[in-house]
């Protein structure tokens, strides 16, 4: 009998055989361990991103810290996963934006694995939708035409990445001139 973590992990692997992109690292802790932030939802408001009130899983739409946090602690498991991406310097733009490209397609791979029983977190905003040129586009405020598919931000949720990585025992800062990404799911 398969336990709910191997599910995960074998999620992960066939993920990994699809999408040709592997985890650097993963842990499973209790999602009693997430530290939430209420200082990353007033970042957010600045809209230094770019989706803030234009997604479904960005501030104001994704609901309110507690909402959130509520909805997350209904849970008792969480699986961290990373993907490490090296650059070229630490101000390798183009790298960071092709890591991060990397990353979402893992996050989506396990989430489709996985199905609508896993919530799925991701590193930014949610990545389903795309516009006419390929660009991460959501349909907000029209209604959310993958709901399915929806992927969560760890940041717009309140969790602080930091303390996460501390909490699941890996590593936030992969070493000079490399950029890591944070995926969850809760189960």
């Amino acid at each position: 009998m398969l336990l709910m973590n191997d599910i995960i992990r074998n999620a992960l692997g066939a993920a990994e055989g699809v999408c040709a992109v592997h985890a650097h690292e993963y842990a499973e802790i209790p999602v009693s361990s997430l530290v939430f932030s209420p200082e990353l939802l007033k970042s957010c408001e600045t809209n230094a991103c770019g989706h803030y009130n234009g997604s479904w899983t960005c501030p104001p739409a994704s609901g309110t810290m507690e909402k959130q946090q509520e909805k997350i602690l209904s849970y008792k498991n969480v699986f961290v996963f990373t993907t490490r991406h090296g650059l070229e310097d630490s101000f390798d733009y183009e790298g960071m934006t092709r890591g991060k490209a990397l990353h979402t397609l893992l996050t989506l791979e396990i989430k489709g694995t996985l199905g609508d029983n896993f919530p799925v977190y991701g590193a930014g905003s949610c990545p389903s939708c795309r516009d006419e040129n390929g660009k991460n586009r959501c349909a907000f405020p029209d209604p959310c035409p993958f709901p399915e598919k929806k992927i969560g931000s760890i940041e717009a949720a309140g969790i602080n990445v930091t303390e996460l990585s501390k909490s699941a025992g890996v590593k936030y800062n992969n070493g000079p001139n490399t950029v890591t990404y944070f995926s969850m799911v809760l189960w």
